[in-house]
């Protein structure tokens, strides 16, 4: 399975595609810091939940499922029926399963964007983050990141729901412009869920945990 394909699963996740362009880390001013200083604090004091999502892919098509996310390293993504695919990750491997192909893809989730938010410890401004953009709307605040080095793996844009501020929705882009969204609702808060939840085993095997119940 190839990258380009395993980045189709799932909000692009990791890309194989020349450098983006535009990746330059942006010049923070006094309100940038506070709005970044108020999102780390935030992201940090939320150790895990459980939500549904829907996916919106550059073409417009849509997928939804549930998902599970659990800080550090932890996440799981089931798509609903009759999308059979599967992304977990968990002890620092990203694993996508897709039954109609009969394969299996690893990679390291320090190889994608959406390690910066399950890191141990979010730091949007440390030695290997880069914020590149934010932009701020009615109710909404857009922060944009990139891996410094890696700029080919793609660029993470969080969206923040505000007064509350709450994680809604986060943006893949790849080197051509091309956008994944990923949408959460019906978001609760959770965990410490059992480490079977983030080990691949493939669907309908029940051996690890069973997430249906």
């Amino acid at each position: 399975m190839s990258r380009r394909v395993l980045a189709a699963a799932l909000g692009c996740f990791c890309l194989s595609a020349p450098a983006l362009a535009q990746t330059a880390p942006l010049s923070l001013t006094p309100a940038d810091q506070t709005l970044i200083s108020q999102v780390e604090t935030y992201l940090n004091a939320e150790k895990g939940l459980t939500a549904n999502f829907l996916q919106v892919a550059d073409d417009g098509s849509t997928r939804t499922g549930k998902a599970w996310l659990e800080r550090p390293g932890k996440m799981r993504f089931e798509y609903d029926p009759p999308d059979p695919q599967l992304l977990v990750a968990g002890f620092g491997v990203l694993t996508y399963y897709d039954p109609q192909l009969g394969q299996t893809s690893n990679i390291p989730l320090s190889s994608t964007p959406l390690g910066i938010l399950l890191a141990k410890h979010v730091d949007l401004t440390s030695a290997g983050v880069a914020v590149t953009a934010i932009s701020r709307e009615p109710g909404e605040d857009d922060i944009t990141l990139v891996r410094k080095g890696k700029e080919s793996e793609g660029t993470l844009t969080l969206v923040f729901a505000t007064d509350p501020l709450e994680l809604r929705q986060w943006v893949v882009t790849d080197a051509q412009g091309h956008q994944t969204r990923v949408s959460l609702y019906d978001v609760m808060p959770g965990g410490p869920y059992p480490d079977s939840l983030f080990q691949f085993s493939a669907p309908g095997n029940n051996s690890n945990f069973n997430s249906g119940g």
